[in-house]
């Protein structure tokens, strides 16, 4: 059943302008011209592009269906995600958690989009599995050949995908009104989102590990901000200056990586083809947006959601769906090699000390994010220490040690040489899952938020801290951070990584590179936390059980190391004798090294650990201790009080 309906709030104020039914009007003439537009460029440059790609030629319906249809699955998650993010950014829940009037007219349409995103991925299933095999969606269905052609199609295995994330959301949507549950399913959304954007031209060919990456950021930056400015222009939601940030800061990265983007998969940078011309389009129209969104936000005001710049954005949306249609013309110039195909790059040489340090290839996802949480850590410590206040510097380098572990694993030889041999997967794996959430726990991040972060004034919307404080006192934060399931998850993940097909997959590809990556991180920072960590949040266990369940991982990893290290049959196999490596003689015996690196790296943040934690002991003993000795002496000077006046009553009765 689904949870009260949020109490009668005032809404916040609408600004003059258009009413909703003619902004509604304009913005779904606006849809379906340009749906129509897409389908018309689909049937005209079907044969070619077909022919470009060496698929055969399915017929005029799917030519015309497959980019409306992309175009418009992909706009229906841009929505749903901005309307989520509007949600949490504008809304003044009450007491228990109920999101208020005004925003409740955005859940509303939340619900109904999330709906229609899970009906528009299932079908694409059907009509991308069609688009990569060349044969008409009837005859699929009517033969059942419609589950072999989605088994070639990566592309329609990934509209699979966005139709399993998206139908939790629109279950969650139609059941729940709280403000925590819109903040949670911003995860699945974002997820829904990124399934398409990093196969197809993104996950192909040279240099893919640099697309995916960027594709990652991309895809997010430009649902998030098309999804803002449409739901808000719907709604008539003024952007505030939280809404207009955020707008903002879509707009920059949307342009930074599509360029990126160009660069990558445009041969000589080159604009002589549709795809060249579709994504320059792309470009400018985001760029226009982002330019205005400057503009406005010098000014302090809220401002009124645009038609304009809702349906600008609509049209870069339709001109990215058009171009991861066809293929990429880079491709259509470059005879691929097996290299390029399972990696995006070469590796002619073993990994020696010399070259894990030397060859560098910049993730701009998780690089990027090391700097950012650097920068943004420093910028909170300067302005705590000009505001008087003090904080330890050993926390400070504690937090840069570990962003800059981060940018170092990801970026450097480590990570181009644990893409491709299973040793240096595992060295990888292990600093991320067991040393760098070290680091960053003993940084105390949300403590440092918290105190740096301004409350939001009386009658004002929530703000940052509001919103950091509400999920740190959630129940799903106290669930994950609960000792032991954060114990459950940091022991069991490895063994269903590893030991399941999924290891197949996610080695596979360098979206999956970077899934690991963020998951173990996550785990191994859930753990640690529950562990040593400095940051208000779960409840803690006693220092010996700390200890104790800190103790009680070393047989698990030593186990999953030794499993690795007896194995006759190797993990990836398919895909580690795909690559074929000329310089790597033995892949089990790979395997079995990459065993004894689990086993052996276990030690070193176990004994990093055991020293803050009997750190952090022998400290609260001895406040304790001086909080007793205050205590003592505080009763000790009520006794002798008491005494005086006891004598001074006696004697008072002596002279009566």
């Amino acid at each position: 059943m689904k949870d009260d309906a949020p109490s009668a709030q005032p809404a916040a104020p609408v600004p003059a302008g258009r009413s909703l039914s003619a902004r509604t009007a304009v913005l779904a003439g606006g849809f379906v011209a340009v749906a129509v537009a897409l389908a018309g460029y689909g049937v005209i440059s079907g044969p070619r592009r077909y022919t470009e790609a060496g698929n055969p030629f399915p017929g005029a319906f799917v030519s015309a269906v497959e980019p409306v249809g992309y175009f418009v699955a992909s706009l229906l998650g841009a929505l749903c995600l901005g309307a989520l993010l509007l949600v949490v950014v504008t809304a003044r829940p009450e007491s228990d958690g109920l999101i208020d009037s005004a925003a409740f007219r955005i859940h509303l349409l939340a619900e109904r989009i999330s709906l229609a995103w899970v009906l528009a991925a299932a079908a694409m299933v059907v009509i991308q599995a069609a688009h990569d095999t060349g044969v008409r969606p009837g005859a699929l269905l009517s033969t059942g050949a419609v589950f072999d052609a989605i088994g070639v199609s990566e592309v329609a295995r990934a509209w699979i995908v966005v139709a399993i994330f998206a139908l939790p959301v629109a279950v969650t949507l139609r059941l729940n009104t709280r403000w925590l549950a819109h903040a949670v399913l911003l995860v699945p959304t974002v997820i829904g989102v990124l399934a398409t954007a990093v196969t197809g031209n993104a996950g192909q060919g040279p240099d893919h590990d640099y697309a995916t990456s960027a594709a990652i950021v991309f895809a997010v930056a430009v649902s998030g901000l098309t999804g803002l400015k449409v739901v808000a222009a719907l709604t008539r939601t003024s952007a505030n200056r939280a809404v207009q940030v955020l707008q903002v800061g879509f707009g920059a990265l949307a342009v930074f990586y599509g360029a990126v983007l160009l660069y990558l998969l445009l041969p000589d940078w080159t604009f002589g083809s549709d795809f060249a011309r579709l994504g320059l389009l792309a470009g400018v129209l985001v760029t226009v947006v982002w330019l205005t969104d400057c503009w406005a936000l010098r000014s302090a005001a809220p401002r009124p959601a645009g038609t304009a710049a809702a349906l600008a954005m609509v049209a870069a949306v339709a001109a990215v769906a058009a171009t991861a249609v066809q293929v990429a013309p880079r491709f259509l110039a470059h005879q691929f090699t097996g290299w390029d195909v399972f990696l995006g790059y070469e590796l002619p040489q073993p990994p020696t000390v010399a070259s894990v340090l030397m060859l560098w290839r910049f993730d701009s996802f998780l690089g990027v994010a090391g700097v950012v949480l650097a920068l943004g850590y420093v910028a909170g410590y300067i302005r705590l220490r000009r505001n008087g206040n003090a904080w330890p510097v050993g926390r400070l380098v504690a937090w840069l040690a570990g962003c800059v572990s981060l940018i170092f694993t990801s970026s450097s030889g480590v990570r181009s040489y644990g893409s491709a041999v299973f040793s240096m997967h595992m060295a990888e794996h292990m600093i991320l899952n067991m040393f760098i959430p070290v680091l960053l726990v003993m940084g105390g991040p949300v403590t440092l938020a918290l105190r740096v972060l301004p409350s939001a004034g009386k009658g004002q919307p929530p703000g940052p801290r509001e919103w950091l404080t509400w999920l740190l006192h959630s129940r799903v934060t106290a669930f994950f951070s609960n000792p032991i399931i954060a114990f459950v998850l940091f022991v069991g993940s490895p063994y269903v990584v590893y030991f399941t097909p999924l290891f197949n997959t996610l080695i596979r590809y360098h979206w999956g590179h970077e899934f690991m990556a963020v998951h173990f991180l996550i785990v191994g920072y859930l753990f640690y936390w529950a562990i040593i960590g400095i940051d208000p949040g779960p409840r803690r266990l006693p220092y010996p059980g700390r200890i104790g369940l800190l103790f009680a991982v070393m047989p698990f990893h030593a186990f999953f190391g030794i499993a690795l290290m007896t194995m006759a049959e190797p993990v990836g196999n398919t895909f580690y004798r795909s690559l074929n490596l000329p310089w790597l003689p033995s892949i089990i015996a790979d395997q079995h090294l990459g065993g004894g690196i689990a086993w052996s790296l276990t030690e070193v943040p176990v004994i990093i650990v055991i020293v803050a934690l009997v750190t952090q002991w022998a400290r609260q003993d001895r406040k304790e201790g001086s909080r007793g000795d205050r205590h003592a002496d505080s009763d000790y000077a009520d006794d002798d009080l008491e005494a005086y006046n006891a004598m001074l009553r006696e004697l008072s009765r002596m002279r009566r």
